[in-house]
């Protein structure tokens, strides 16, 4: 899959979340990796002042890293993307 920066595809994967237990918010921080997990509190922090394409890898990032299964969801779209991300490599 090729990841396309734009507000529509950041749209899509801030859905992902939406849909999730978890809350995703932006705001700042010292965060040295960009973003903050609060896995006990289901609670996902980046940083407001990232660019688009900041944004939309910190986001890949995180759905890879908490482990999101395209099962957990019931829209069908959020579940192929999830599909397509796990098939997904960034290369920066």
């Amino acid at each position: 899959m090729s990841i396309k920066y734009t507000k529509s595809f950041l749209d899509k994967l801030e859905n992902i979340f939406a849909a999730s237990e978890y809350i995703l918010r932006y705001e700042k921080g010292n965060f040295k990796s960009g973003y903050c997990i609060l896995k006990e509190s289901k609670i996902v922090i980046i940083n407001k002042y990232y660019t688009l394409d900041g944004k939309i890898n910190t986001l890949i990032d995180i759905i890879k890293d908490i482990g999101f299964k395209p099962k957990d969801f019931e829209d069908k779209k959020i579940q192929d993307l999830i599909g397509e991300l796990q098939q997904t490599e960034l290369k920066l």
